[in-house]
């Protein structure tokens, strides 16, 4: 079941950002994501003050969680995008999709993705958009795997991460 996120959600995220920051940290990271810098608790507070928290839950427990809106980063604005879609609300984005890795391969991420694009049909959405790190080949694979286009990549400084290589992915509906 996805909904929105409340108050209680906050400390299983950012249970989910920790576990996903230690695996990297001990294997390698393909997020490009650093502890204390992106994503914090902050971050995943501000997601919920805005109204565009969503989570995932399952025997529940919160196993995903996202941003959905129709606020693109400024650097959407340096991509060259495939659909130029006149009307902003018309653009539903996903940010800072995250999956709990010891659900890893149940396919929580590819329903977050659906539910994104249910949810962009309902709200007569012509087009999809999201991002990504270079080096996260998964979730470039998956979103691939789901119809998603790359049609650019940004070099830039992301969320207070520096060196970033963005790689901007659409989808027309």
């Amino acid at each position: 079941m996805i909904r929105l996120g409340e108050e209680q959600d906050i400390a299983a995220i950012v249970g989910i950002y920790d576990r996903i920051l230690t695996k990297e940290e001990q294997n390698g990271s393909f997020t490009g994501w650093k502890r204390g810098i992106y994503p914090t608790e902050e971050d995943a507070r501000s997601m919920l003050a805005d109204g565009e928290l969503y989570v995932m839950e399952e025997a529940g427990a919160v196993v995903a969680a996202a941003r959905i809106n129709h606020i693109p980063v400024p650097e959407y604005a340096q991509a060259h995008w495939t659909f130029l879609e006149e009307d902003p609300d018309k653009v539903l984005i996903i940010h800072t999709l995250v999956v709990d890795p010891a659900c890893a391969g149940k396919g929580y991420g590819s329903a977050f993705i659906r539910f994104y694009e249910d949810m962009a049909r309902a709200q007569g959405c012509t087009c999809l958009r999201m991002d990504t790190n270079v080096t996260n080949r998964p979730a470039r694979r998956l979103y691939a795997h789901l119809g998603f286009r790359e049609t650019d990549v940004v070099s830039c400084l992301f969320n207070g991460l520096e060196g970033v290589q963005l790689v901007c992915l659409e989808k027309s509906l």
